[in-house]
């Protein structure tokens, strides 16, 4: 990492919270900005504060901490606000310390929080359990940031004792509350946000969101690589400015290639949203609802901004954080090390042949997947009872299989809508929150291959079809790698191609697919129980009565 010097910079500075911009030099001493002195003469570049993700899940980028900093810093992010909670369902508190020790590594600025629900509910198996007093040792810590997303919401409004003992926690050490409510309306919604909870990054209509801010919380504005919720909230941006952020909470590196919240602050300024009004978002609001120490471009301030070559699409000339240059020229001026592989929770081997299924009624419930949706809606198929369900391309009937990762145990098989393969199956370690093993295919066969695949390498994912399998392996608690993140792009870009030239209708298929085992999203999902109603909180049969 580069050290700290002294410099003299200029350019036009945007100030969104002044809603100005003038000529500037700007003077850096030991990290902080010294002076500010208007310069008239001055009219280009752009300096603005530097970019925050409010939400995101730094797991799901499939990189290291060090790795996913690499490619954020080069849009100008100078901070994430992320929640841990993928990790800690895989290994514990052992496995925040591990993310917040190789974030250390790197100039990129992540402030973590405390995971709220692990696992992300009492019927879910997850290979840690992190318990109320485990939560407020963690808030207690000066690098625990928040509470993180209270997913358990029926826990809130029915006063279950563990989730009350972390809301009093982090209100006993005044830090924020993260919330987790989609859908959550009315009486419910009332006592959740008077509970302490704050933000909403789950909102996917206005009525939900405005519904939200009338009690107090503040909208973060989803845009990830499975959730896109953008274009239904960003009018909100018009009178509620200061009540909104803007997060991508899951994001594949394809994603982050391409730009990160720059690129969504560009999209709200092309949809005809005032300038500073969107800075304010983008930049501004996180850095003062979490309290970060984070430089907004001030005389005193940290020296973190970020220089631009224009203010519609944003394009990074350079990333300043903490008065070092960390992102110029197009190059970065920082090195990343290589952490050891640590251990971890994982099941040995996997045995093909145990995927047929008998239908026991004539009905079957089947998981429809939505394009661009973490909500997945419930249908039912008709079937022959006593005879053998078997995937029907012709149908976008697809088998879903979800392999418990912490043990040696039986595959749970379902029927899955949505994918549209025609040939081969998908299979990742990656499967929100409890990190089990889920594939989707066509045939027994090429589940099984891809399956076996992700088993032998520990964790990745992978695409099988005929007799061959092509994958990404995931040492790094078989959810992340050490590559770079352009190489790891390239090679999940590639593919996502492969399974769209093998029918996925999806723009990101495995994206989607590692949220179909997340049973605190409606409507069906499936766990290591089976099918889950997550309406009803409970396991359902595979077949309807």
């Amino acid at each position: 990492m580069s050290n700290k010097k002294n410099f003299i910079t200029t350019g036009v500075l945007v100030d969104p919270v002044g809603r100005d911009q003038y000529g500037a030099e700007i003077v850096v001493e030991n990290g902080k900005i010294s002076r500010i002195t208007r310069r008239p003469d001055i009219t280009y570049p752009y300096i603005l504060p530097g970019f925050i993700d409010a939400h995101v899940h730094v797991e799901s980028s499939m990189l290291i901490p060090s790795r996913f900093a690499q490619m954020a810093l080069k849009h100008g992010t100078v901070g994430v606000v992320t929640d841990p909670h993928e990790i800690a369902n895989v290994a514990g508190i052992a496995g925040i310390e591990f993310m917040i020790e190789n974030g250390r590594q790197v100039p990129l600025e992540f402030f973590f929080g405390a995971p709220s629900c692990v696992p992300a509910s009492a019927l879910e198996k997850s290979g840690a359990y992190i318990s109320g007093e485990d939560v407020e040792q963690l808030l207690q810590r000066p690098d625990i940031w928040y509470l993180s997303e209270m997913m358990n919401f029926p826990g809130v409004v029915n006063d279950d004792p563990e989730v009350w003992h972390k809301l009093r926690s982090a209100r006993k050490y005044n830090k924020p509350v993260d919330g987790h409510a989609p859908g959550l309306m009315g009486e419910a919604l009332e006592k959740y946000a008077k509970a302490g909870i704050s933000t909403d990054h789950e909102c996917s209509t206005l009525e939900e969101a405005l519904a939200k801010i009338r009690l107090g919380m503040k909208i973060l504005i989803r845009e990830g690589s499975a959730a896109k919720n953008f274009d239904n909230l960003i009018a909100l941006l018009t009178d509620h400015s200061d009540r909104i952020m803007f997060c991508t909470d899951d994001c594949h590196p394809d994603f982050l290639l391409k730009g990160h919240i720059n690129k969504l602050a560009s999209r709200a300024i092309k949809a005809g949203h005032d300038l500073y009004d969107v800075l304010r978002v983008a930049c501004i609001n996180p850095v003062n609802h979490y309290n970060l120490p984070v430089g907004l471009l001030n005389e005193g301030d940290r020296a973190d901004f970020v220089v631009v070559e224009d203010l519609r699409d944003f394009h990074v000339i350079s990333t300043f954080v903490d008065g070092v240059a960390v992102f110029e020229n197009k190059r970065l001026n920082f090195t990343v090390p290589s952490p050891s592989q640590p251990e971890f929770p994982f099941r040995r081997s996997y045995a093909s042949g145990q995927l047929k299924v008998m239908a026991t009624s004539d009905r079957l419930n089947v998981i429809k997947a939505i394009e661009g949706e973490l909500v997945t809606e419930w249908e039912v198929e008709e079937c022959s009872r006593g005879s053998e369900v078997k995937a029907n391309v012709e149908k976008d009937l697809l088998k879903i299989v979800l392999l418990d990762r912490y043990s040696e145990s039986a595959p749970v098989v379902g029927f899955i809508r949505g994918f549209g393969l025609q040939r081969g199956a998908l299979a990742c370690s990656v499967a929100h929150d409890s990190h089990h093993i889920v594939a989707v295919g066509c045939d027994d066969t090429s589940i099984d291959l891809a399956l076996k695949w992700v088993v032998d390498q520990k964790g990745g994912m992978c695409i099988s079809a005929e007799d061959s399998v092509e994958g990404i392996a995931l040492p790094f608690f078989g959810l992340m790698t050490d590559e770079p993140g352009e190489q790891v792009a390239g090679q999940y870009h590639k593919m996502g191609v492969k399974a769209q030239d093998q029918g996925s209708v999806l723009s990101s298929p495995f994206m989607t697919l590692s949220f179909m085992a997340l049973t605190v999203i409606p409507s069906l999902k499936i766990n290591h129980n089976g099918l889950f109603d997550v309406d009803a909180f409970e396991s359902v049969s595979l077949f309807a009565p």
